[in-house]
């Protein structure tokens, strides 16, 4: 019901500024509000008294030897999908935002002489990351994996239709609720694959499908290069239509983690999921990871036993997301300065993210073969010291290409490489009651650093220049290689009620 008004905007180049919304797209909103009301009705589930156990007095024992089955496959490929899918979403933010700004006449580093910043646009979707974070963290405790998996899906397909308000504030609150739903994607899907692959297995396999920030910014990239000469900018969005869609119709491959279901009173289920992936489970007489007790909700992430590996975590996702929101967040405005247009800035991405491809298997394989702890500081301190290197040579390099896709090269790897390391990481190191919070809050510190460059860039309207937003991610990752590999416990070929 939105998209008649898109499609007569096309006589327009699509451009929608200054039109008034007709009677179906009102009655659209109003029927995407109900719907997604009933939605989290539907999945919301009764509070039984099981829920109230600890999730660790059973223990998920899986067979370490056995080879990976077909069912793992189909999972590994749906969620390796939806992580592709959300990360696209907050990459998309940065390729729209010179289309917006000029659309709504914003301010913009390269529109100086605007009126309201186009910054409340990236800020209200990173915001929405940071808090959909917390929120899915939560959801995923109390709701289950897979049904806030299923939630978030059909925030996607329901926020496309940020492609065709008319309003730029309509935008920016559709962009805050998309950014919602894409920052819970990513910790319950890794708490997902945590609790149901292998040990043998769980560490690379995570990596693994983390590094699919590299695929999400390759595909992002040259959906722009494709679609914004023709349709502008808000094609970008309507995207999340078909891909929030696919989502939910391959929501069967998509199982309930066993673990939530031991922890909410249903044996019988979580033997059938158990089955299905060849695993069985050991009961035993008394919790062996059974979570903090006192402090409420997230408080027991800080509880004794818990709180040094947070705050090693939190160093590191602190670092990762001032490398993914403040470097990677306004890098098209910084190459465009340099003097690289729209287009061939989104096809200079597109290259130095694909170059960087082979490097996540090879992060992955450290991870889950030689140690995760020390791959996480190997990952974070490549990052720091290519960083600094660009810092230095990005000036000189700023009309060459060719030289600008090689310094790119590490950094976009290090993006994807150390988003893949915190929520695999993350999602092994909290017991069964906790894990859906733990991956939250990693991800959420993760967005803090976007929410802090962007809050100043509304004040301002200006960007610091890529030296500027290199080093202040350098420095931070620096510290997390080396805080990790000191302290940060080992969890490759152990147990999650071990870990």
């Amino acid at each position: 019901m939105h998209l008649p008004m898109f499609w007569h905007a096309r006589h327009m180049g699509y451009r929608m500024a200054g039109m008034t919304p007709d009677p179906a797209m009102v009655a659209g909103m109003a029927l995407v509000t109900a719907g997604v009301a009933a939605v989290l009705v539907g999945l919301w589930p009764p509070r039984a008294e099981a829920l109230r156990r600890h999730a660790a007095a059973v223990r998920v024992r899986a067979d370490d030897d056995a080879r990976l089955r077909p069912s793992h496959a189909a999972l590994l490929t749906v969620l390796s999908l939806a992580v592709t899918i959300d990360v696209m979403k907050p990459l998309t933010l940065s390729l729209v935002v010179p289309g917006v700004a000029a659309e709504y006449g914003l301010a913009s580093p390269l529109r100086p002489g605007g009126g309201v910043p186009v910054a409340w646009l990236p800020l209200a979707g990173i915001t929405g990351t940071m808090v959909g974070s917390f929120v899915w963290g939560a959801l995923g405790d109390r709701i289950g994996r897979r049904n806030s998996i299923l939630l978030a899906g059909v925030l996607f397909a329901t926020t496309s239709v940020c492609g065709a308000m008319p309003g730029f504030w309509g935008n920016v609150v559709m962009c805050l609720v998309m950014g919602m739903a894409a920052g819970g994607m990513i910790p319950i899907a890794f708490t997902l694959l945590a609790e149901t692959v292998p040990r043998r297995h769980r560490g690379w396999l995570m990596v693994l499908i983390g590094g699919n920030v590299t695929v999400a910014y390759a595909l992002t990239s040259w959906l722009a290069a494709l679609l914004t000469p023709e349709f502008g900018w808000r094609a970008l969005w309507l995207v999340g239509l078909p891909t929030g869609l696919a989502l939910l119709l391959l929501n069967r491959w998509i199982p309930e983690s066993p673990r939530f279901l031991l922890a909410t009173g249903r044996p019988e289920r979580a033997r059938e999921v158990l089955a299905r992936y060849g695993s069985t489970m050991t009961p035993v007489a008394a919790p062996v990871e059974a979570p903090p007790g006192g402090a409420p909700g997230y408080a027991r992430l800080w509880a004794p036993g818990f709180g040094g590996r947070t705050a090693v975590l939190t160093l590191l996702a602190a670092g990762a997301g001032l490398l993914a929101y403040g470097f990677q967040m306004w890098l098209p405005v910084n190459l465009a300065r340099a003097g690289h247009p729209e287009a061939s800035s989104a096809r200079i991405l597109r290259d130095s993210a694909l170059l960087s491809l082979p490097l996540n298997l090879v992060t992955a394989l450290l991870y889950g073969l030689w140690s995760s702890r020390r791959t996480a500081g190997v990952v974070a301190g490549a990052a720091a010291g290519a960083l600094v290197v660009l810092a230095v040579a990005g000036e000189a390099a700023a009309g060459d290409a060719s030289l600008t896709r090689l310094l790119l090269f590490v950094p976009l790897w290090g993006i994807s490489a150390t988003a893949a390391v915190v929520a695999a990481y993350s999602s092994e190191v909290y017991p069964t009651a906790l894990r859906a919070r733990g991956t939250g809050w990693a991800a959420a510190v993760g967005k803090v650093g976007g929410v802090l460059i962007l809050a100043l860039s509304v004040g301002a309207a200006a960007v610091p220049p890529l030296a500027v937003t290199a080093l202040v991610a350098a420095a931070p990752l620096a510290v997390a290689a080396v805080a990790f590999t000191r302290f940060a416990p080992e969890t490759r070929g152990r147990r999650l009620d071990e870990a």
